[in-house]
């Protein structure tokens, strides 16, 4: 960790100006606007940023553009510009810290996800992050990983394959030079954490004294249930009664100035620099966590804004997140009292300042997002197998298609897989699935499937890395479960629902080659399956069997649609869709498309019958990209589609 020192305190109308000069402050009152001089005392800069999700090229599509006071737009994005501003901010301040709410790694831009993340925390340490709160993408993987890989940068299983590939330097990968923490995830079976829970760092306060800051670390609610970061022997504590136990803790150490880092966050209207009605569950958390608190540094939401809230004592304190996608680096200014300790809340300021593409770029930044954008072209490229002919998404009158059935063979092959290497302990015996099911046209959300694989003529039907990865995946695992017969028929059946104007809704699942089922295209809706008419292995469903399926948690979940399945029990984690459909080329080796014959119809020729109407439901960005999954998921589960709301029963999916 740098070297931490003293010095004044930057004042709005002097140097604290300059270096906010391309954003706008938020000041807890008009003490600390007007302040001539701070140097009675301790001043300590807060710099953060959070959800980069491996972004280190720049901000995605409609991402990359933000607006700030007066509807101001800004271009956005990019590590090698976020360590240029970084440089500039800390220019002076001794006394400066820089972390993180959660997010960095686990994201969608090819160049980090295909190397195991490591990109991403290679950028990290060079920029000099000090600590970061875990986020639920930071259990994408597992806890083991976490910790063993991330962090201590064990290699597993195979180096320069799955992980440990050599970086910008010609090192294999060592980890990260910085601690991640949470104080409320918790192994499920024993209660005891995953992580520490808050890390305590002394700053200079002249005359060789120490003056001690406190940091509370949480992970959003839920995350274990969460799609992508699904581990089922995880669980995550209440945040408000956890932030409100550590800071007592805290209080009790000696420390009297504390930061709440937390992976959950608001909505606070569009305006970066400032905030707007407020809203959603950070929000109402800092409404009510303990006064004690001193900041409060949110994430999750990809929203950005900075705000002065009260605490229960009606003492302002800075509320703010920001953004996502490397977009924003936030900045609060502390200052303590050089006796207690105790921050001087009047004299607090915060700033959003917008990662401008404007500033030279920093040359070992850009020198090591070039470098992994060379490495994932080189990768793209690589032959993991073969295939005879193209596999595409269009699907036949009875919803099955070559990529459907393909996708449904890869789910029952990975439900059959030990658990890797880096897998978390299981809590339940890993029993191989009897069946898989991909939702191939789900009610909501995204499908699992993403694109075709056509066949290269040129290389003779060469399925390439890249061909593979971006054909299958969002980053949700593959998860086994124990299902009846009955939830699995009731499943076949929710394919249907009737539509506005007495139409046939059809959001058909494909199966995996060991199954076959007939469909009535004259039953009522709820009607249309017998069981006898539906074989697994050759034999007839039984409704009062147990049988272990396997399915993308997003599924299983019911993110899909598919209730059906609500209530499944023993569920065991698999490896997650994209590195899983990788080795899954890998070990066949060879792909033939099967034959479309895992569904038929009878009554087709009787009067009324109907097989139903498929409603694309792929949601898009404002340049007409496809909406990353988690995030789509986020929009689909908010109620009433307004932003900053829960979805019933409380339930956030995360992004």
């Amino acid at each position: 960790m740098r070297d931490i020192g003293r010095r004044s305190f930057f004042t709005a109308a002097g140097a604290l100006a300059t270096a906010s000069a391309i954003g706008s402050n938020a000041y807890a009152t008009g003490h600390a606007r007007d302040a001539a001089t701070a140097d009675e005392y301790v001043d300590v800069q807060l710099l953060n940023i959070t959800d980069l999700h491996g972004y280190l090229q720049g901000a995605p599509g409609a991402h990359s553009v933000i607006t700030g006071a007066g509807g101001k737009t800004y271009t956005v994005g990019g590590v090698a510009y976020m360590a240029a501003h970084l440089e500039r901010l800390r220019d002076g301040r001794s006394n400066s810290l820089f972390f993180a709410p959660g997010d960095l790694f686990s994201g969608w831009e090819f160049d980090a996800a295909a190397f195991a993340d490591e990109p991403t925390i290679e950028a990290l340490n060079a920029m000099g992050l000090d600590f970061a709160s875990a986020g639920n993408h930071e259990f994408d993987k597992s806890a083991r990983f976490l910790t063993s890989h991330m962090e201590d940068g064990d290699a597993f299983p195979v180096a320069g394959r799955d992980d440990d590939f050599k970086d910008s330097t010609g090192r294999r990968f060592r980890g990260a030079d910085f601690p991640y923490y949470s104080a409320n995830m918790v192994w499920n079976a024993t209660g005891e954490r995953v992580l520490p829970p808050y890390n305590i760092v002394h700053v200079d306060a002249g005359g060789g004294r120490r003056l001690p800051i406190g940091f509370i670390h949480l992970t959003a609610i839920g995350t274990e249930s969460f799609p992508g970061s699904y581990q089922p022997g995880l669980r995550t504590l209440d945040e408000l009664e956890t932030a409100n136990r550590c800071a007592a803790e805290l209080k009790s150490r000696g420390v009297n100035a504390i930061v709440l880092s937390m992976h959950d966050g608001a909505v606070a209207g569009s305006d970066f620099s400032s905030g707007k009605n407020p809203s959603g569950p950070a929000y109402e958390l800092a409404l009510r966590a303990s006064p004690d608190i001193d900041a409060i540094v949110t994430g999750h939401w990809h929203c950005a804004f900075t705000i002065m809230l009260p605490d229960p004592d009606g003492e302002p304190r800075p509320f703010v997140e920001a953004g996502c996608y490397g977009q924003i680096i936030n900045e609060i200014n502390l200052r303590l009292d050089p006796d207690t300790g105790a921050v001087v809340r009047d004299l607090t300021t915060s700033v959003n300042h917008p990662n401008t593409r404007d500033v030279a770029p920093d040359p070992e930044l850009r020198s090591i997002a070039s470098y992994w954008a060379g490495y994932g072209s080189r990768r793209a490229r690589t032959k993991i197998g073969t295939q005879t002919a193209s596999f595409t998404r269009r699907r036949n009158a009875l919803g099955e298609s070559t990529m459907g059935n393909l996708v449904a063979d890869w789910a029952l092959w990975a439900g059959r897989q030990p658990p890797g290497p880096t897998a978390d302990p299981a809590e339940h015996p890993d029993t191989p699935a009897d069946l898989a099911v991909i939702a191939v046209a789900p009610r909501v959300g995204q499908a699992v499937i993403a694109g075709d694989l056509i066949r290269d003529e040129e290389s003779a039907g060469t399925v390439t890395f890249a061909q593979a990865w971006n054909a299958v995946g969002f980053g949700d695992p593959i998860v086994t479960v124990t299902v009846t017969g009955r939830q699995i028929h009731d499943a076949l059946e929710e394919q249907w629902a009737p539509t506005a104007g007495g139409g046939l809704g059809f959001s058909p699942l494909a199966v995996s080659a060991n199954v076959r089922y007939t469909f009535d295209a004259a039953g009522k809706v709820g009607r249309r399956v017998d069981p006898a008419e539906v074989l697994i292995d050759g034999t007839a469903l039984d409704l009062r069997r147990s049988y272990r399926l396997a399915a993308p948690s997003y599924t299983l979940i019911n993110q899909d649609g598919f209730s059906a399945f609500t209530g499944f029990t023993a569920p065991v984690r698999h490896t997650r869709d994209f590195e899983s459909f990788i080795a899954f080329v890998r070990t066949r080796k060879r792909l033939v498309p099967a034959p479309l014959n895992r569904v038929a119809v009878k009554n087709a020729a009787v009067r009324g019958a109907r097989t139903g109407t498929v409603t694309p439901r792929q949601q898009l960005l404002q340049d007409g990209s496809v909406v990353p999954r988690p995030e789509a998921a986020l929009r689909t589960a908010r109620t009433g589609g307004a932003e900053g709301q829960r979805a019933p029963g409380g339930f956030r999916v995360p992004c």
